[in-house]
């Protein structure tokens, strides 16, 4: 459990986007291991088995607590704007942004933009960029169109330049 509470963690708060969530999935993929202990603890693959297992019971959460909002979020949106004012292009963050960064405040600073992005954008994300699932699999895995994820995809990595964009101005602001 040592070596992969870590992982297992990560990989939920970065789909759920909640502390307290993410360690009730935590909890709930160790008793899964708990459960299959005889098979997992001589297996060579057991931390992909427990980043599976954390992904989908995320996913499952999502899923589980986004029809229950889903009314609200009919009525506004947080931004004011339509899902048409998204970007449809791909905005790259300027090479030497992490240039003076080091790791752990370069994780931190990815991290909180990755909280800012809302969890159509983030989750797909998410799962591409830090799980390697290829497109097929998020689509079906989110019950969503191929192109949906797509999009989605394209238009989160656009926020996040933005929106890492803006914190490195604001960095260089305060340094100054």
């Amino acid at each position: 459990m040592r070596a992969y509470q870590d992982m297992v963690y990560s990989t939920a708060v970065r789909l759920v986007k909640n502390e307290a969530q993410a360690e009730d999935i935590s909890q709930e993929v160790f008793l899964k291991a708990h459960e299959h202990f005889d098979n997992l603890a001589s297996s060579p693959t057991a931390g992909g088995w427990l980043k599976t297992v954390a992904t989908n019971l995320s996913l499952n959460h999502l899923s589980r607590y986004r029809n229950r909002w889903r009314f609200f979020s009919e009525f506004r949106r947080e931004d004011g704007g339509s899902e048409t004012d998204q970007p449809e292009v791909e905005f790259a963050a300027p090479d030497t942004f992490f240039a003076d960064v080091d790791a752990e405040d370069r994780r931190q600073l990815v991290e909180e933009a990755l909280a800012k992005l809302p969890e159509h954008q983030r989750v797909p994300l998410v799962l591409f960029h830090f799980e390697d699932m290829p497109y097929e699999e998020i689509a079906r895995k989110l019950r969503v169109s191929l192109a949906k994820v797509k999009t989605d995809i394209l238009r989160a990595r656009a926020a996040l330049a933005q929106i890492l964009a803006r914190s490195g101005a604001r960095a260089e602001h305060f340094n100054s």
